[in-house]
Protein backbone atom coordinates (compact mmCIF):
# COMPACT_ATOMS: atom_id res chain seq x y z
CA UNK A 1 0.00 0.00 0.00
CA UNK A 2 1.79 3.40 -0.58
CA UNK A 3 -1.69 6.04 -0.93
CA UNK A 4 -4.40 6.59 1.80
CA UNK A 5 -7.73 5.24 0.62
CA UNK A 6 -9.37 8.37 2.57
CA UNK A 7 -7.54 11.45 1.45
CA UNK A 8 -4.77 10.13 -1.33
CA UNK A 9 -1.84 11.00 0.73
CA UNK A 10 1.59 8.82 1.63
CA UNK A 11 1.14 6.06 4.45
CA UNK A 12 3.96 4.62 5.94
CA UNK A 13 4.24 1.69 8.46
CA UNK A 14 4.10 2.08 11.90
CA UNK A 15 2.91 0.82 15.10
CA UNK A 16 -0.23 3.10 16.49
CA UNK A 17 0.08 3.75 19.50
CA UNK A 18 -2.25 0.97 22.16
CA UNK A 19 -1.43 -1.67 18.94
CA UNK A 20 1.22 -3.91 18.65
CA UNK A 21 1.70 -4.57 15.16
CA UNK A 22 2.64 -2.35 12.18
CA UNK A 23 -0.23 -1.00 9.96
CA UNK A 24 -0.30 1.29 7.15
CA UNK A 25 -0.98 4.46 8.66
CA UNK A 26 -1.54 7.98 6.51
CA UNK A 27 1.22 10.93 7.32
CA UNK A 28 -2.05 13.39 6.44
CA UNK A 29 -5.05 12.35 8.29
CA UNK A 30 -3.71 9.53 10.69
CA UNK A 31 -5.81 6.70 9.51
CA UNK A 32 -4.68 3.43 10.21
CA UNK A 33 -5.54 1.13 7.70
CA UNK A 34 -6.08 -2.44 9.14
CA UNK A 35 -5.40 -5.41 6.91
CA UNK A 36 -6.99 -9.00 8.04
CA UNK A 37 -7.40 -12.17 6.85
CA UNK A 38 -10.05 -13.14 4.01
CA UNK A 39 -12.17 -15.91 4.05
CA UNK A 40 -13.04 -18.71 2.11
CA UNK A 41 -16.57 -20.29 2.01
CA UNK A 42 -17.54 -23.61 0.22
CA UNK A 43 -19.30 -26.70 0.50
CA UNK A 44 -18.33 -30.73 0.58
CA UNK A 45 -21.46 -31.27 -1.21
CA UNK A 46 -22.70 -34.90 -1.51
CA UNK A 47 -25.71 -36.94 -3.72
CA UNK A 48 -26.22 -40.39 -3.23
CA UNK A 49 -22.77 -40.70 -1.53
CA UNK A 50 -20.72 -39.37 -4.29
CA UNK A 51 -18.63 -35.68 -3.86
CA UNK A 52 -19.05 -32.90 -6.33
CA UNK A 53 -15.80 -31.40 -7.30
CA UNK A 54 -14.86 -28.95 -9.92
CA UNK A 55 -12.06 -28.67 -12.02
CA UNK A 56 -10.36 -25.14 -12.36
CA UNK A 57 -10.72 -23.17 -15.20
CA UNK A 58 -8.42 -20.17 -13.62
CA UNK A 59 -5.10 -20.07 -11.61
CA UNK A 60 -3.83 -21.05 -9.31
CA UNK A 61 -3.95 -24.53 -9.60
CA UNK A 62 -5.47 -24.46 -13.24
CA UNK A 63 -7.04 -28.19 -14.27
CA UNK A 64 -7.38 -29.46 -10.41
CA UNK A 65 -10.12 -30.99 -9.14
CA UNK A 66 -11.35 -28.49 -5.61
CA UNK A 67 -14.39 -28.31 -3.85
CA UNK A 68 -17.15 -25.40 -4.89
CA UNK A 69 -15.52 -22.64 -2.99
CA UNK A 70 -14.17 -19.30 -3.10
CA UNK A 71 -13.92 -15.75 -1.41
CA UNK A 72 -16.57 -14.41 0.90
CA UNK A 73 -18.19 -10.99 -0.67
CA UNK A 74 -19.30 -8.10 1.72
CA UNK A 75 -22.78 -7.81 2.74
CA UNK A 76 -23.59 -11.95 2.87
CA UNK A 77 -22.97 -14.90 4.96
CA UNK A 78 -20.35 -17.24 4.89
CA UNK A 79 -23.77 -19.96 4.33
CA UNK A 80 -24.53 -17.91 1.79
CA UNK A 81 -20.96 -17.52 0.13
CA UNK A 82 -20.95 -20.97 0.29
CA UNK A 83 -23.80 -21.60 -1.59
CA UNK A 84 -23.23 -18.80 -3.91
CA UNK A 85 -19.54 -20.32 -4.74
CA UNK A 86 -21.38 -24.06 -5.49
CA UNK A 87 -23.87 -22.42 -7.60
CA UNK A 88 -21.20 -20.22 -9.39
CA UNK A 89 -18.51 -22.98 -9.95
CA UNK A 90 -20.90 -26.35 -10.47
CA UNK A 91 -24.17 -25.11 -11.59
CA UNK A 92 -25.74 -26.52 -8.21
CA UNK A 93 -28.28 -25.70 -5.41
CA UNK A 94 -27.35 -27.48 -2.07
CA UNK A 95 -29.07 -27.81 0.88
CA UNK A 96 -26.26 -26.63 3.66
CA UNK A 97 -26.34 -29.10 6.77
CA UNK A 98 -24.07 -27.79 8.51
CA UNK A 99 -20.41 -26.34 9.16
CA UNK A 100 -17.82 -28.93 8.33
CA UNK A 101 -14.23 -27.55 8.83
CA UNK A 102 -12.56 -24.31 9.75
CA UNK A 103 -8.64 -23.98 8.05
CA UNK A 104 -6.68 -21.48 9.15
CA UNK A 105 -4.11 -20.47 6.39
CA UNK A 106 -2.36 -17.75 7.99
CA UNK A 107 1.08 -17.46 5.63
CA UNK A 108 -1.53 -16.51 2.86
CA UNK A 109 -3.76 -14.46 5.28
CA UNK A 110 -6.91 -16.72 4.73
CA UNK A 111 -9.60 -18.59 6.49
CA UNK A 112 -11.24 -21.77 4.12
CA UNK A 113 -14.73 -22.72 5.56
CA UNK A 114 -16.67 -25.60 4.12
CA UNK A 115 -20.16 -26.57 5.09
CA UNK A 116 -21.94 -30.39 4.36
CA UNK A 117 -24.18 -29.89 2.16
CA UNK A 118 -26.35 -32.44 -0.03
CA UNK A 119 -27.50 -31.15 -3.81
CA UNK A 120 -30.79 -30.25 -4.37
CA UNK A 121 -31.62 -32.33 -7.10
CA UNK A 122 -28.94 -33.94 -7.74
CA UNK A 123 -28.41 -31.54 -11.07
CA UNK A 124 -25.05 -29.90 -11.14
CA UNK A 125 -22.64 -28.33 -14.46
CA UNK A 126 -19.37 -26.34 -14.98
CA UNK A 127 -19.61 -22.72 -14.21
CA UNK A 128 -17.35 -20.02 -15.69
CA UNK A 129 -14.19 -21.13 -13.05
CA UNK A 130 -14.75 -24.53 -13.97
CA UNK A 131 -14.02 -26.85 -16.31
CA UNK A 132 -15.69 -29.38 -15.41
CA UNK A 133 -17.43 -30.85 -12.25
CA UNK A 134 -18.15 -34.38 -11.33
CA UNK A 135 -19.40 -36.68 -8.69
CA UNK A 136 -16.49 -39.24 -7.11
CA UNK A 137 -17.47 -42.21 -4.99
CA UNK A 138 -15.24 -41.56 -1.96
CA UNK A 139 -12.48 -44.34 -3.47
CA UNK A 140 -12.61 -42.50 -6.79
CA UNK A 141 -11.08 -38.91 -5.44
CA UNK A 142 -8.23 -38.00 -7.52
CA UNK A 143 -5.37 -37.58 -4.66
CA UNK A 144 -2.75 -36.57 -6.76
CA UNK A 145 -4.83 -34.04 -8.51
CA UNK A 146 -6.47 -32.28 -6.02
CA UNK A 147 -5.45 -28.30 -6.14
CA UNK A 148 -5.03 -26.98 -2.27
CA UNK A 149 -4.17 -28.57 1.12
CA UNK A 150 -6.95 -27.20 2.94
CA UNK A 151 -9.55 -29.24 0.32
CA UNK A 152 -7.41 -32.49 0.91
CA UNK A 153 -7.72 -32.10 4.09
CA UNK A 154 -11.18 -31.30 4.29
CA UNK A 155 -11.78 -34.31 2.19
CA UNK A 156 -9.81 -36.29 4.09
CA UNK A 157 -11.48 -35.56 7.12
CA UNK A 158 -14.70 -36.84 5.62
CA UNK A 159 -13.80 -39.67 4.55
CA UNK A 160 -13.03 -40.74 8.03
CA UNK A 161 -16.20 -38.93 9.21
CA UNK A 162 -17.70 -41.27 6.93
CA UNK A 163 -16.56 -44.38 8.02
CA UNK A 164 -17.30 -43.61 11.71
CA UNK A 165 -20.60 -42.26 10.55
CA UNK A 166 -20.56 -39.01 12.56
CA UNK A 167 -19.53 -35.38 11.56
CA UNK A 168 -18.54 -32.89 13.81
CA UNK A 169 -16.62 -29.23 13.24
CA UNK A 170 -13.00 -29.75 12.57
CA UNK A 171 -10.51 -26.69 13.31
CA UNK A 172 -7.32 -26.80 11.72
CA UNK A 173 -4.41 -24.85 10.47
CA UNK A 174 -1.95 -25.28 7.78
CA UNK A 175 1.22 -23.85 8.29
CA UNK A 176 3.97 -22.82 5.59
CA UNK A 177 7.10 -20.45 6.16
CA UNK A 178 6.74 -17.13 4.71
CA UNK A 179 8.94 -16.61 1.73
CA UNK A 180 10.04 -13.44 -0.04
CA UNK A 181 8.51 -15.33 -2.68
CA UNK A 182 5.81 -18.00 -3.38
CA UNK A 183 4.61 -19.99 -6.47
CA UNK A 184 0.82 -21.14 -6.77
CA UNK A 185 2.02 -24.69 -5.39
CA UNK A 186 2.34 -22.80 -2.09
CA UNK A 187 -1.02 -21.88 -2.15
Amino acid sequence: MKYCSTCGHEVRQQIPEGDNRHRYVCVNCNTIHYQNPRIVAGTIAVWEGRVLLCRRAIEPRYGYWTLPAGYMENAETTVEAAARETREEALAEVNIEGLYSIIDVPHINQVHMFYRATLKDGKFGAGEESLESRLFALEDIPWKDISFPTVRKTLELFLEDVKKDTFGVHVHDIRRPIAATRTKDDL
